[in-house]
């Protein structure tokens, strides 16, 4: 650790703060597909950049969810490539374990771009030229918070409620085994600071659309398990998604009802994605590394929630997931 002005503070977060105030005209962009905190830290990073009179664009290969638009400075995140032309040649990669996850956006990226890859995954492979990662963070928009107050910025609220935002999200309403005392005391600070803590969590933890419900109702009976009852898992086909005229961001939450039934050590969520290709996420109870399982199909995640792509025939992918979650369990 290194002190600066009277706080302890990693080294790689210092080597971050002088690569940015080293660069200019950033490319900041996310994992695909983004969740909360890929969404809030995007946005994060935006303001932390527009406080230093930086010129920066914020880019995803999707568009962000519903559901976070309202969030300080999300609507500015541009959803694809085809709208722009020019190669970024300082770019920093946020929440996103490994380069391939950035998608489509690496077509803007110049081949000899200085990437600054800022991440809380413990299976990121350390891409890039400068890199923060700090697996025993609860969420990268943590690490954002310590880089903002390592830069000595005036923190407001729109600041504030995108840390919150990206916290909440990331430890399941403050509950999974992430939340640290440190994440209670940052998050205590941002309070003060005006975040909107009961209306965040109602609009990000508790509010239901009527396609999310329309799919509960519909993938619930596919919810099986191992005759031990220490797996569970269950399958959401193309067809369940487009009768229930549900999006990706829909799925939210549907891994929990495998995951929190009692005696269930590991809980899957097996979306389909094409003919022959599956989506599977993966919960732990805290027995089972699911990174570890995750990394060998190709993933990567977090030891009690990771996920990865896998292709064939869903009866065959179930097989397998069962299979290597079962050597664990042994």
């Amino acid at each position: 650790m290194i002190t600066y002005d009277g706080k302890e503070y990693e080294p790689s977060l210092l080597k971050v703060g002088k690569f940015i105030l080293d660069h200019d005209h950033f490319l900041v962009v996310a994992h695909i597909q983004p969740d909360g905190d890929a969404v809030a830290s995007t946005a994060a990073m935006g303001w932390i950049l527009k406080q230093l009179g930086k010129h920066y664009t914020m880019v995803n290969e999707n568009s962000m969810p519903e559901k976070f638009l309202f969030l300080p400075g999300v609507v500015d995140i541009i959803s694809g490539t085809s709208s722009m032309e020019r190669k970024f040649s300082s770019v920093i990669a946020l929440d996103c374990a490994d380069y391939s996850r950035v998608g489509s956006i690496q077509g803007l990226i110049a081949e000899d771009a200085h990437i600054l890859n800022i991440d809380h995954h413990p299976t990121n492979d350390y891409y890039g030229k400068c890199q923060v990662i700090k697996a025993d963070a609860a969420a990268t928009v943590e690490i954002l918070y310590d880089l903002a107050c390592l830069l000595e910025l005036k923190l407001d609220r729109d600041f504030a409620n995108l840390i919150y935002a990206g916290l909440l999200t990331d430890t399941g309403g403050f509950r999974y085994a992430s939340t640290t005392s440190k994440v209670l005391k940052m998050a205590a600070r941002l309070l003060e600071l005006g975040a909107k803590g009961p209306e965040l969590a109602n609009l990000l933890l508790e509010r239901m659309t009527y396609e999310q419900v329309s799919l509960l109702q519909q993938t619930l009976p596919t919810l099986q398990f191992t005759p031990d009852r220490r797996i569970a898992w269950i399958v959401v086909t193309s067809e369940l998604i487009e009768g229930a005229g549900a999006s990706n961001e829909d799925l939210d939450g549907l891994i929990n009802y495998p995951r929190n039934v009692e005696g269930v050590e590991v809980g899957l969520l097996i979306k389909q994605r094409g003919d022959m290709e599956y989506k599977v996420s993966f919960r732990s109870a805290g027995l089972v590394d699911v990174a570890l399982i995750a990394k060998g199909f190709g993933g990567g995640g977090h030891v009690r929630a990771s996920g990865c792509t896998i292709q064939g025939q869903v009866e065959d992918i179930i097989k397998q997931l069962i299979q290597e979650v079962g050597k664990q369990l042994q």
